[in-house]
């Protein structure tokens, strides 16, 4: 079974690649950029669970190391 795990900032919550990059692009000519943010895409592939049990595993993943709950939002998709 794969999973994909989106991690991405809290609204409210400064990002300063994101920035980085959105100004970037707006030097180089890419104007209709409104905004930019910065996350990170997780794929993992898991062995012997129900999907119900995967969810929650991940959710655990999530909390202890894939994401900075205090400051980041996290999305599971099980496929």
């Amino acid at each position: 079974m794969k999973a994909k795990v989106y991690v991405t900032f809290k609204k409210g919550v400064l990002d300063p690649q994101g920035k980085a990059v959105g100004a970037a692009l707006e030097s180089m000519g890419y104007h209709e950029v409104k905004s930019l943010r910065i996350g990170k895409f997780i794929e993992i592939d898991l062995n012997g669970l129900s999907k119900t049990e995967a969810e929650e595993r991940l959710k655990e993943m999530c909390k202890k190391l894939l994401a900075n709950t205090v400051v980041e939002d996290y999305k599971v998709e099980i496929e």
